[in-house]
C-alpha cells in the first residue's frame, strides 16, 4: 500500500502569556491509503495539533508534513486551498454547518469552489445525503435537525468533493453513545466502500473498533502505535474517555 500522509519530527509551539508551550514534541508518522486511523488520547495531548497540522489547517514550528510525497508547508494558498478543496474532507465536532443554509445546500457548497456546474451540485448532494441515511432531510436546516443528523450533514460535506482522506476531529464529542455507534460504523463504510482514508482525533474509545491502527498521544508525543488486534488498554488508558 502507498503511504498517502507522512510526519517527520513534527513540532508546534505556541506563545500564551510569555511562555512557550509545546503543543507537539517532534511527532513521527505514516499512513497508508485506504487505512483508518485513529489518534487517541485526552484533552490536551496534541491531537488536534496534530490533525490541524495534517490537514494543512495550521503550520508547524519545525519539522514536515507531506501528503502524496508533497511538502504542505512549500505550498502556496493557491496550492494549499485546492488540496482542501480536492483531497482532504474535514469533519469537525461543532459540525460547522452554515444555519442558514438547508441540508442540501451546505453539502453542495464546497462543490461551488471546485466549479461543478449547480445541477451536478444538487444531485450529488442528494446523492451524499441518502448515503448517510438523511434522503427525507434535504431540506432541513441545522436548527431542525438533531445533533446526529448533523453530523451526518457534515460527513455528507466533507464527501463532496471525493477527497482521498477524511480528517475527524471528535466527531463523536457532542453525541450521545447510539448515535456515536452509528457515526462511528458511517466513517468505517466510507474507508470500506470508497478505500478513503480515515485520520480520527478522538477520546471515544468506540473508535478503537474500527480502526486499523490507534496513534496514542500524550503530552504532544506519541507514546506507542498499535494494530487494533494487538490493542491492550491501560488503566491510563482508560482515563481518557469523559
Amino acid at each position: 500500500m502507498s503511504i498517502v500522509v507522512e510526519t517527520k519530527d513534527l513540532k508546534k509551539d505556541y506563545y500564551l502569556k510569555g511562555e512557550v508551550v509545546h503543543a507537539l514534541r517532534g511527532i513521527n508518522l505514516t499512513v497508508e491509503r485506504g487505512e483508518y486511523l485513529s489518534i487517541m488520547g485526552p484533552s490536551g495531548s496534541g491531537k488536534t495539533t496534530l490533525f490541524n497540522m495534517i490537514g494543512g489547517l495550521d503550520d508547524p514550528t519545525s519539522g514536515v508534513v507531506l501528503i502524496d510525497g508533497i511538502e504542505i508547508a512549500k505550498m502556496s494558498k493557491k496550492e494549499k486551498a485546492w488540496l482542501r478543496a480536492h483531497k482532504v474532507g474535514y469533519i469537525f465536532q461543532t459540525f460547522n454547518l452554515i444555519p442558514v443554509l438547508t441540508a442540501l445546500d451546505n453539502v453542495a457548497l464546497p462543490m461551488v469552489f471546485t466549479g461543478k456546474p449547480k445541477e451536478e451540485r444538487i444531485k450529488k448532494a442528494e446523492e451524499l445525503l441518502k448515503l448517510v441515511g438523511l434522503g427525507d432531510r434535504l431540506h432541513h436546516r441545522p436548527t431542525e435537525l438533531s445533533g446526529g443528523q448533523q453530523q451526518r450533514v457534515a460527513i455528507a460535506r466533507a464527501l463532496a468533493n471525493d477527497p482521498s482522506i477524511i480528517l475527524a476531529d471528535e466527531p463523536t464529542g457532542n453525541l450521545d453513545l447510539n448515535t456515536g455507534f452509528a457515526i462511528v460504523n458511517l466513517l468505517y463504510r466510507l474507508k470500506v466502500e470508497r478505500n478513503t482514508t480515515v485520520i480520527c482525533a478522538t477520546h471515544d474509545l468506540k473508535m478503537i473498533d474500527v480502526s486499523d491502527r490507534i496513534a496514542w498521544i500524550r503530552d504532544g508525543q506519541i507514546e506507542r502505535i498499535e494494530k487494533r488486534q494487538s490493542v491492550a488498554l491501560t488503566s491510563e488508558d482508560l482515563k481518557i474517555e469523559v
